[in-house]
């Protein structure tokens, strides 16, 4: 069930917040910055952020991260009455991962217009084929995360245009027939 005007306590705030600050050691590792915090029983049990480019592993998302610490502390798969915390929308991978460590509830920030599985693009948790059932709640802080996102891509934008124009001035034609021009 995906719930989009949910009420979120206070320490849903908190630990979106401590997502919010885990997405930007992301964005300081060179990473697309997304955090995510996995909580039981009111105690964080795991935290992460992207990895992928870093690790040069596609699967490498923030949600993965997440599942794959709280697997060894809880030694289990299985994440039962568990609730996660992710300041963007999970992908289809993510959510497929999140349907089968048995998460119980997903709350995220901003929604992932290219690619959200959580009611966006489309609803995974939602889906017949789905053995097992997640509460989805988003809009926690997120104008706060997708700001946090928007500026990191207008900025690797920016870089890249300054790239390509530094590329372009070093680039020196070579002299035809041995003269200069």
């Amino acid at each position: 069930m995906t719930d989009s005007h949910a009420t979120f306590s206070p320490q849903d705030h908190v630990y979106m917040q401590r997502a919010i600050e885990l997405a930007h050691q992301a964005e300081l590792a060179g990473e697309v910055p997304v955090g995510a915090v996995l909580v039981k029983d009111g105690t964080i049990i795991a935290e992460g952020w992207n990895r992928s480019i870093g690790d040069h592993d596609a699967t490498a998302h923030a949600e993965i991260q997440v599942i794959r610490k709280a697997g060894q502390a809880l030694n289990n798969y299985r994440l039962l009455d568990t609730t996660l915390y992710v300041t963007l929308e999970p992908c289809p991978m993510c959510a497929g991962a999140l349907l089968h460590s048995r998460v119980k509830r997903i709350v995220f920030g901003a929604p992932d217009l290219k690619a959200g599985a959580a009611g966006t693009v489309l609803n995974l948790f939602e889906n017949e084929a789905a053995y097992h059932y997640a509460t989805i709640e988003s809009g926690l802080l997120a104008e706060e995360c997708r700001a946090q996102l928007q500026a990191f891509f207008k900025r690797r934008r920016k870089e890249i245009k300054a790239r390509k124009r530094e590329e372009r001035a070093a680039f020196v034609e070579p002299p035809i027939n041995g003269q200069d021009k």
